[in-house]
């Protein structure tokens, strides 16, 4: 585990953070995952941190380009990728199925969200990002 002086893009993961518990006091528990994340884009609006919701990512396969493209839930600040998760319990595959997805699209960082408990994960250019290894961080906050 690593102090959070090393964790990449600090201040713009503490910034999507806020925004997530500020959505979790107005809104309480309970909600659909489509609630949220409309309420999410909102509060990011509100905040001026940039975003794009349900953005669309190509990923390429052996130098081919998939038809099926992969919809993130949110991208903010253009490098990290946010999932929101509408679970009992954040299990080894959504932190697997981020962990492709930043692989995929060569993100640096993603951000898991869990009912506003929130798993940030890295990964670092020294290892290739595919392999389960490439997990730099994780946190529950």
């Amino acid at each position: 585990m690593f102090g959070t002086s090393e964790m990449l893009y600090q201040s713009e993961s503490y910034a999507i953070i806020g925004a997530a518990m500020e959505v979790q006091n107005e809104l309480g528990i309970g909600f659909s995952e489509l609630v949220y994340h409309e309420a999410l884009n909102i509060e990011l609006g509100l905040r001026n941190i940039p975003f794009e919701s349900e953005k669309e990512i190509r990923v390429e396969y052996k130098g081919h380009v998939l038809e099926r493209m992969y919809k993130a839930d949110l991208v903010c600040y253009d490098d990290i990728i946010v999932e929101l998760k509408m679970v009992e319990t954040l299990k080894a595959e959504h932190t697997a199925q981020l962990l492709n997805y930043l692989a995929a699209t060569n993100k640096p960082m993603g951000i898991l969200i869990k009912n506003i408990q929130c798993q940030v994960a890295q990964v670092t250019s020294t290892v290739p990002s595919s392999c389960a290894s490439a997990f730099r961080s994780s946190r529950i906050i």
